[in-house]
């Protein structure tokens, strides 16, 4: 085999390797309740007024819908078991498994109502 020709299969091998992985058939449903989640935890978060800063936010640490959602615990609903099941869901979706997706879409859905 040529130089040129190992070359060409060097670049379809990394090409074909860095290609994106196929989505499961859950994966278009956990993005809007996530989307849906992420709004909700926002809204949440910004409807009890001003408090202390925490050390995180001293700290510069970026918030991300988990650390919210646990920081607003106790001013109002759980969002963490909505967010654990969007995890459970998306591991259900990337082995299949779509009757295990979709409980635990409904059950992060029945979080947000």
């Amino acid at each position: 085999m040529t130089s040129a020709a190992k070359r060409h299969v060097a670049i379809f091998v990394l090409l074909y390797a860095a290609s994106p992985a196929h989505a499961g058939p859950c994966m278009s449903a956990i993005a809007r309740t996530q989307a849906q989640l992420d709004l909700a935890i926002e809204h949440n978060a910004g409807s009890h007024g001003w408090q202390r800063e925490s050390l995180n936010a001293l700290r510069s640490y970026q918030p991300t819908p988990r650390s919210l959602a646990a920081a607003e615990h106790g001013n109002g609903p759980d969002f963490t078991d909505a967010l654990d099941s969007l995890d459970r869901a998306r591991a259900a979706d990337r082995i299949g498994d779509t009757a295990a997706c979709s409980r635990e879409l409904a059950h992060a859905r029945a979080v947000l109502r």
